[in-house]
């Protein structure tokens, strides 16, 4: 019975078990000893005469503190510690920690508990603190709070009260609080290029109210703050009522020149001129927050917010007569291109009120050319016809920002109208399309070269496409839906440089879309609008937004609040959440 062979093999053959509830059980009877006094080698004694026993052992194995005392220095031969200046119930609670792995947080210890942590080398426990800190902020604490978490470097902590600050910045500075910022936090605060407030108007008077709150000590800082207020975005109505008349700015002569600098700027813009110097004092901020600013087939602004899926009329911009193609330049410039005529537009997001201004027209007629791209702060017009001429343009142009004027560039090889246009790599790629009026759809595709002045044929789609939507994300050229002689499409394909072919494997879109905006943001493609052939009364098409995730390749669909119609030209542009609707 000895000599029994239980294995087949001669060879060994090894498996490694491991008992997941070990070093729990372990842990826990080391715990139920140290409540006991049992072979406790260590007592850690506070301020207050509190004593905490412990295994020297344990600790050290835990604390990279309790580690250099207990191997380094003097301590290493002492029963008796004393800690100073910790509380004795974070200590408490910190060497429950060390013995069990849980620790409970709460408003009336973190305070305490945090920066023992700290001193203990503790990082998990520190970590929940700021964690937890970060779920009890507002308006009334977070300026405290971003204090704590500065002066204990908890980077983390810090930077979501920072961001929280900003981001309700309106309620922060209707508190006592506010007021008992220093000089440089107000800089650090009302110098940041992301501020959630509906008017620069609010900087100002939040601005005014902190030098009078401690005039005294505090005038003398007036200029220095004042250089970050963008004095130019104030209405001139404002500026000649609140600000003129303000005896601290009336009387301070560096307060003066900032002053004249946002009246000479409110001068250019009753010229109309398009290239009014930039500086920091004249750009709006940020919200933080993007939404697609659109226009529908009567050219009506909305703006959709993807957090909300809302879409709602946007009354500041005024409403074009005409049906138009749209594009962003610079982040700021939205440029209306008639599809009818030759009137081009132009809104600078920049200056409120806002105004549509008339720009210079193309030098060629360009019906059919409903795509336009931005390249190197450029826009380009590409192909379309002229008038009732039935074949296509091969010619190309962009307006110039710096002469307001527009250049001709190199022809395309091919003529075309009602073609995508996207820009990758920055290069400029115009896709699919027709040759004339009466011809079908093509499937080729070419990409301009601005540094070579060259057209260039790339791969061509897998299928033809005219009037499809193009959108650009993480690095791959979409193109989306459209129109062939089989009808409206419903189908996607993707274009990447490194591989130099179109692909079919997206799924297809719920619904036909012929000439739909595509937009990026956030890391997903938006496609809304665009025109799809329905008789069906209860179709659901025109309040809908399709959404396409490249990270699944999955499609989701999300119902708006306002349907944009199944038969109407939309256009939109993805800009920063303008400051003007943030609380509509």
């Amino acid at each position: 019975m000895d000599d029994m062979q239980v294995t087949k093999s001669n060879v060994c053959i090894t498996t490694n078990y491991r008992n997941k509830s070990h070093m729990v059980n372990v842990f826990g009877v080391l715990q139920s000893l140290r409540k006991d006094g049992v072979l406790c080698d260590i007592k850690l004694e506070t301020d207050d005469g509190t004593i905490v026993s412990g295994h020297k052992i344990v600790l050290l194995s835990a604390s990279h503190y309790f580690c250099a005392m207990f191997t380094s220095f003097d301590e290493s031969n002492k029963d008796v510690v004393n800690i100073r200046d910790f509380d004795s119930t974070a200590l408490q609670l910190l060497v429950d920690y060390i013995y069990t792995g849980e620790i409970l947080v709460s408003d009336k210890n973190v305070q305490d508990l945090l920066p023992a942590a700290d001193l203990l080398q503790l990082d998990y426990v520190k970590g929940a603190c700021a964690a937890f800190l970060q779920t009890q902020l507002d308006p009334t604490n977070c300026l405290s709070i971003r204090a704590f978490a500065d002066l204990h470097n908890c980077l983390e902590l810090l930077s979501s009260c920072e961001a929280y600050i900003k981001r309700q910045f309106l309620y922060i500075v209707k508190n006592e609080e506010f007021l008992s910022l220093s000089s440089q936090e107000m800089i650090n605060l009302i110098s940041s290029n992301v501020l959630n407030t509906p008017s620069e108007e609010k900087v100002y008077e939040c601005v005014i109210n902190w030098i009078k709150h401690k005039l005294c000590v505090r005038y003398d800082d007036l200029p220095k703050l004042m250089e970050h207020i963008r004095l130019p975005l104030l209405s001139i109505e404002y500026i000649s009522i609140n600000v003129i008349k303000e005896s601290l700015i009336k009387n301070n002569p560096k307060c003066k020149d900032f002053l004249i600098e946002a009246l000479h700027f409110h001068a250019l813009k009753t010229q109309q001129i398009i290239n009014i110097p930039q500086t920091i004092r004249n750009t709006p901020r940020k919200s933080g927050q993007k939404i697609i600013l659109m226009f529908n087939e009567l050219s009506k602004p909305n703006w959709y917010d993807p957090a909300t899926n809302s879409i709602q009329v946007l009354p500041e911009i005024e409403v074009l007569t005409y049906p138009a193609a749209f594009a962003l330049v610079k982040e700021r410039f939205v440029f209306a291109i008639s599809l009818s005529r030759r009137d081009i537009k132009m809104l600078d997001l920049s200056l409120h009120p806002f105004c549509w201004v008339s720009v210079v027209s193309m030098s060629v007629e360009r019906l059919g050319s409903s795509r336009y791209g931005v390249l190197n702060d450029c826009l380009y017009a590409i192909g379309g016809h002229e008038g009732n001429d039935n074949f296509a343009l091969c010619s190309a142009e962009f307006f110039d920002m710096k002469i307001q004027k527009w250049r001709m560039i190199t022809d395309m090889s091919t003529k075309r109208c009602f073609s995508g246009v996207g820009v990758l790599n920055n290069l400029l790629y115009v896709i699919g399309g027709c040759s004339s009026l009466i011809s079908f759809a093509m499937k080729s595709v070419e990409c301009y070269d601005p540094c070579l002045h060259t057209w260039t044929p790339v791969a061509e789609m897998t299928i033809c496409r005219e009037s499809p939507g193009v959108g650009v994300l993480l690095g791959v050229l979409y193109a989306v839906g459209g129109v062939n002689k089989s009808g409206e499409l419903k189908s996607i394909e993707a274009y990447t440089a490194s591989s130099g072919v179109w692909s079919s494997t997206i799924p297809d879109m719920h619904f036909t879309r012929c000439n739909p905006d595509v937009l990026a943001l956030d890391g997903l493609l938006y496609i809304m609008g665009g025109r799809h052939n329905c008789s069906n009364n209860e179709c659901t098409f025109g309040s809908t937004v399709e959404i396409y995730n490249p990270h699944t390749n999955t499609w989701s669909m999300e119902t708006l609040t306002k349907s944009l119609g199944c038969y109407g030209r939309n256009s939109g542009v993805v800009v920063d959440k303008l400051p003007y609707i943030i609380n509509n």
